[in-house]
């Protein structure tokens, strides 16, 4: 196999987005035509950033083809591709697919020759051509998803098996009791087989393998160099404890976000993480029975379902982040020493949270697995390396409504320019370059 063709494979493999035979490109200082930051921010010393998109629809995910463009979905816009000069900034600018309802989910096989997008209820594919850089042959992949409060649709081809895909649906309220029950679709990662199709396209709710389960809104999950992939999740809103017959207010802390270890999906079926009924502590000290931070708790226990049944049953989460942080997306640098993971913020919580693109230190182990530095009960896992100007400030109407950037996509530039972040603020749809100055 030419050295080339392994370097590919190995980059699939990470989940890094990078294409080996991409020419590299300079960080361009600034790019004539595009707007100013819009929003006050900060960067970590030895970081720089510099904007080097603008005026976009609520940008939600970046992917890159074979050829170093970058294809970016614009929530209900459509999936927009740009191409870049020599100077690194973008030289063009079009529309690959209009409309549809697409929002969220996008992703290309290894090969770069097919292409996926979602909107809410649908999961579609095309052949994807990048030196032309045009789309054919549309086909509904998966059908029937569910609709509700959470109405992304995050989907990942499995790199070491580009036949199967994950397609995630997150849950139909803040406690969607149904959601326990596998059949009902919600709060879950399936995996299908592209090479089993039924015509028509599978249904979400009755076809496919599932792949995990009681994930209240996995809206991120990327795989390290062994194929296991992370996912990011956002917990749930208001919360308050009943104990001994006393209710307690606990949702300014808790309950935390949470890093999960998913699993290898080509071997991985049917694990249970918890939700709707167990969640993960931030805060210790809003809890009187000595749990730990990353520990499961319920909200009323009683004698018969308890904080130590849900320790005992359901998956652990690998790491935590503060509450409300709201992770988005999550990508790993290229030798997976580091997880990068998007706080699109918090909308009701105060003071507010998150607006921030962290840095959580991985390492391999002994028997060659990749993990986080920090232990599970750890509440400094991770560091801030650009974020608003002051979080505790920012305000939030909706989702994608406030006066500081709502960070989504994470994305590695094949061309070696940095990390790619995008904005979903529905004032002005931005993308960054994040560059580590060593």
């Amino acid at each position: 196999m030419r050295l080339s063709n392994l370097l590919a494979v190995a980059a699939a493999l990470l989940g890094a987005d990078v294409h080996a035979e991409v020419a590299k490109l300079p960080l361009p200082k600034s790019c004539s035509g595009v707007p100013n930051m819009r929003y006050q921010y900060t960067i970590d010393p030895a970081w720089t950033v510099m904007k080097i998109a603008g005026s976009l629809k609520q940008v939600r995910t970046i992917i890159w083809d074979t050829e170093g463009n970058m294809l970016v979905q614009q929530n209900t816009r459509g999936v927009s591709v740009h191409t870049f000069g020599d100077d690194g900034c973008i030289n063009s600018t079009n529309m690959l697919i209009s409309g549809g309802g697409l929002n969220h989910g996008l992703d290309l096989t290894p090969d770069g020759k097919t292409l996926y997008a979602s909107s809410e209820t649908t999961l579609y594919s095309w052949t994807y051509d990048p030196l032309t850089r045009k789309v054919s042959n549309q086909k509904t992949v998966v059908k029937g998803m569910s609709t509700g409060v959470h109405s992304s649709r995050t989907v990942k081809v499995v790199p070491g098996q580009p036949n199967l895909v994950l397609l995630q649906v997150g849950s139909n309220s803040n406690l969607d009791m149904a959601a326990q029950q596998p059949s009902n679709g919600r709060a879950c990662i399936k995996v299908f087989d592209i090479d089993k199709v039924p015509s028509g396209g599978y249904n979400y709710n009755t076809q496919g393998d599932m792949f995990g389960y009681g994930l209240r809104n996995e809206i991120g999950f990327v795989p390290d160099p062994n194929g296991v992939f992370w996912g990011v999740e956002n917990s749930g809103d208001d919360f308050a404890r009943t104990e001994n017959g006393q209710r307690r207010d606990i949702h300014t802390n808790n309950p935390a976000e949470k890093l999960n270890n998913l699993g290898d999906p080509r071997t991985v079926r049917n694990a249970w993480y918890g939700y709707p009924t167990c969640f993960s502590v931030w805060d210790p000290s809003s809890f009187t029975n000595g749990l730990k931070t990353g520990q499961h708790f319920v909200i009323a226990p009683n004698s018969s379902y308890n904080d130590a049944t849900c320790n005992g049953k359901a998956i652990a989460p690998r790491l935590t982040f503060q509450a409300h942080s709201a992770p988005i997306w999550n990508t790993f640098d290229d030798e997976a020493k580091n997880m990068y993971v998007t706080f699109h913020g918090s909308w009701n919580r105060q003071p507010p949270t998150g607006f921030k693109v962290v840095q959580v230190p991985f390492t391999r182990l002994a028997d060659g697995s990749y993990d986080p530095v920090a232990p599970a009960d750890s509440r400094t896992g991770y560091a801030d390396i650009f974020s608003a100007t002051n979080p505790g400030s920012c305000t939030a109407n909706g989702l994608t409504m406030s006066n500081c950037f709502r960070l989504t996509a994470a994305s590695w530039d094949p061309a070696g320019r940095g990390l790619f972040v995008g904005s979903d603020n529905s004032a002005e749809g931005e993308i960054y370059i994040l560059s580590p100055k060593s």
